[in-house]
């Protein structure tokens, strides 16, 4: 079972496991809400040697984000990382549990709703090739934790400073 970080991460793994013992409808089945809350798995790569993160620009957040996506009805969430690390980088290495549990209300061009994302760490060495999915993302880099240390953190996902910490 996942290990809480800290208070925050308690309380979305607290209402994370209240709204699923009182519902079914977790995928989304209409772009970009309905329902207004649904299940997202995030993975995270990250090259085992220097320990840089591989970020995505996301298009429609306009944030620098883990690639990721939203799970398919009757879809495991494990599944669904390495689903999306295959369609959005070309690769695998998806962990098959989630280390991170957040919920967050999203932000960008589409209206907002919430995600509920399990995040998955994947092991991805830097020089491994891949086919970045350009519709979705604007850029598509490597990060240091000194690099993502210094940048604004505006700029992120906003549990991203929390994942790291816990990571560390």
């Amino acid at each position: 079972m996942l290990q809480p970080f800290d208070d925050l991460e308690a309380e979305h793994r607290a209402d994370t496991l209240f709204w699923l013992s009182s519902t079914d409808d977790v995928y989304r089945r209409v772009k970009p809400a309905v329902p207004a809350r649904h299940l997202v798995s995030y993975v995270v790569p990250v090259d085992p040697r220097t320990g840089d993160l591989l970020l995505v620009d996301h298009r429609n957040a306009k944030l620098w984000l883990p690639p990721g996506g939203h799970v398919e009805p009757g879809e495991d969430p494990a599944v669904t990382a390495a689903r999306e690390l295959a369609e959005e980088l070309g690769v695998t290495g998806a962990a098959s549990a989630p280390i991170f549990l957040t919920v967050t209300r999203t932000v960008g061009i589409d209206a907002g709703h919430t995600d509920v994302s399990l995040w998955y760490p994947a092991t991805v060495h830097r020089e491994t090739p891949m086919t970045v999915d350009r519709g979705e993302f604007a850029d598509v880099r490597w990060w240091s934790r000194a690099e993502l240390a210094a940048a604004d953190p505006a700029r992120f996902d906003p549990h991203l400073g929390r994942y790291l910490a816990k990571t560390s």
